[in-house]
C-alpha cells in the first residue's frame, strides 16, 4: 500500500466520495440499473455508520484527499462464543487502486478493530467467480469449508 494512503473510519464528510465506491461495489455484484438497490437502502446503510446503536461500521482508504476504497463490517453475537464475531460485509477499491495493497490494508484495518473489540474471528463471503479477490483472500485468511445456503423473500 502506498505510504501516502491512510485507512481510517468514515466521516459524514465522505458521502460524496463514498457513494461512487458504494455504487461500484453494487454494480460489481449486478445491482445497478433496474436491479439497483433502492435509494432508501443506501440512505439507511449510510446512516447506520453514524448511529452508535448500530453494530455496522465503515473504514475508507484515503490518499491525497481521495477515497480509494471502502470496507463495511459489523459485529454480532454467536451461540458458540462469548465475544462478538466480526463479519466483513463489503470490500471495494477503485479499479486504479487494485493490486497496490489497498484491499489488504482495509482488511487489516478490520482485523485491528475486531481485535480491539475482543472479537475472536473475522469472516467474510465472496462469490465463487471472484477469482481476483480470492487471490488476496487466500493470503490474508483461510477458507472455512462452509457452504452458504439462503432463501430470498
Amino acid at each position: 500500500m502506498p505510504s501516502s494512503t491512510t485507512i481510517r473510519p468514515i466521516t459524514r464528510q465522505d458521502l460524496d466520495q463514498w457513494l461512487p465506491l458504494w455504487d461500484g461495489y453494487n454494480a460489481f455484484y449486478g445491482r445497478s440499473g433496474e436491479t439497483a438497490l433502492a435509494s432508501e437502502i443506501t440512505a439507511m446503510t449510510w446512516s447506520r455508520f453514524f448511529d452508535t446503536y448500530e453494530p455496522v461500521h465503515a473504514l475508507v482508504a484515503e490518499s491525497e484527499g481521495q477515497l480509494l476504497g471502502l470496507v463495511h463490517y459489523l459485529f454480532h453475537r454467536s451461540t458458540t462464543a462469548i465475544a462478538p464475531n466480526c463479519y466483513l460485509q463489503d470490500l471495494f477499491t477503485t479499479e486504479a487502486s487494485r493490486g497496490k495493497g489497498i484491499g489488504r490494508g482495509l482488511i487489516e484495518g478490520v482485523y485491528e478493530r475486531a481485535q480491539t473489540a475482543g472479537s475472536g474471528r473475522v469472516y467474510w463471503l465472496t462469490h465463487e467467480t471472484n477469482h481476483t479477490a480470492m487471490k488476496l483472500y487466500d493470503k490474508v485468511g483461510e477458507r472455512s469449508g462452509f457452504i452458504v445456503y439462503r432463501k430470498l423473500f
